[in-house]
């Protein structure tokens, strides 16, 4: 078998921020892995495209799987584009798609992104669609990073991302745990882009706003804060959750409600820290570069929160994914049941194109 595999890493996550592509290579020896970044950048979307992905699932039902097609045409030309540009000849593509559906408790998930369309206008083979069998095992179908973390980060405490949502992932007597924390920069990106900005850039935004204390409070109380073990957000939860609650604070400006969001976050990630008695924690996501956000963060918390290189913030999804990718192709466990809460411990991810040379 393999010790070494160069895959490409593609992540889209629910801020719409753009297309995250990674190469990376991943050496094992003794089951010990290790990894290199050796190229990375992230790919806009075009109006269309933002537009095209945000109305998507309040679209006719036909709209779906032409659009599925449709991105998986698109992410195949991005990294056809990205080989070009970067001269690289990568094994084959590990792709995490993006999340239109995500309700577990209604047995689905839906990411988007057809890998045969991806594996044909790539021309490399494609590993897909790592959720699914997640949730077809009574799972949360998240999070599936945790693997990742474990894996590759043994160094650390804890693995936080600051993502369109802020999950953890840590070990507690031996067994990793793992779970969607908070809402983070699918709100935030939302609020600043009522204010003609794509995003609160350094969280000045936030920082020149005054925090309302009975919305945090409001906030804090929701349901899905008080529950235990296994758990995960999706869109869907902010709509029918967040912003019932948000309603009843119209009369709040747009830099108030940043300020004060940013408080909630920071007041949910830090509890959870603190629960978990964790000395040293790993964060990255596009979150980290909100000043406002991670003073909140460090003010409800003890741990010392490491913030590592530029190319690890802004990649590490991708990276992972690409990891999960040669998981999948190894035939080796890549998600686990002690943070999805699905039956068992299983290998997940669908495979487009010739494997043949890599198996």
């Amino acid at each position: 078998m393999k010790e070494t595999y160069n895959v490409i890493g593609l992540m889209s996550g629910t801020s719409l921020d753009g297309v995250d592509i990674a190469y990376c290579q991943f050496n094992v020896d003794n089951g010990n892995w290790s990894f290199k970044i050796k190229a990375a950048k992230t790919y806009s979307y075009s109006d269309m495209w933002l537009a095209r992905l945000h109305e998507l699932p309040n679209q006719s039902i036909e709209i779906l799987p032409k659009t599925n097609a449709y991105y998986g045409r698109y992410l195949g030309g991005l990294v056809r584009q990205f080989c070009q540009e970067f001269k690289l000849e990568p094994d084959f593509v590990a792709s995490h798609g993006h999340t239109i559906f995500h309700d577990p408790t209604g047995g689905f998930t839906t990411q988007i992104g057809d890998g045969a369309a991806l594996s044909a206008y790539s021309n490399l083979p494609v590993v897909c669609d790592f959720r699914s069998m997640d949730v077809a095992l009574g799972g949360q179908g998240a999070p599936l990073v945790p693997i990742g973390d474990q894996l590759l980060f043994p160094e650390f405490d804890s693995c936080l991302n600051l993502g369109g949502f802020s999950n953890i992932s840590y070990t507690k007597n031996g067994k990793i745990i793992a779970f969607d924390i908070s809402p983070c920069n699918i709100l935030l990106n939302e609020v600043a882009q009522q204010l003609g900005k794509p995003f609160d850039e350094d969280g000045k935004m936030a920082a020149s706003g005054e925090v309302n204390n009975n919305l945090v409070e409001d906030l804090n109380q929701l349901e899905y804060y008080q529950k235990m073990g296994a758990k995960s957000l999706g869109r869907e939860w902010v709509k029918t959750t967040i912003y019932p609650v948000l309603q009843g604070y119209s009369q709040i400006n747009e830099l108030d409600l940043l300020a004060s969001l940013c408080t909630h976050f920071g007041q949910q990630i830090g509890k959870n820290t603190e629960l978990a008695h964790l000395k040293q924690v790993l964060v990255t996501g596009g979150g980290v570069y909100n000043a406002f956000l991670m003073k909140q963060i460090q003010e409800n918390t003890q741990a010392k929160l490491v913030i590592p290189q530029t190319e690890l913030v802004q990649f590490k999804e991708a990276l992972i994914f690409a990891f999960l990718g040669v998981l999948r192709l190894r035939n080796q466990m890549n998600v686990l049941s002690s943070v999805t809460g699905s039956k068992r411990d299983h290998v997940a991810g669908a495979l487009y194109g010739d494997f043949s040379e890599l198996i």
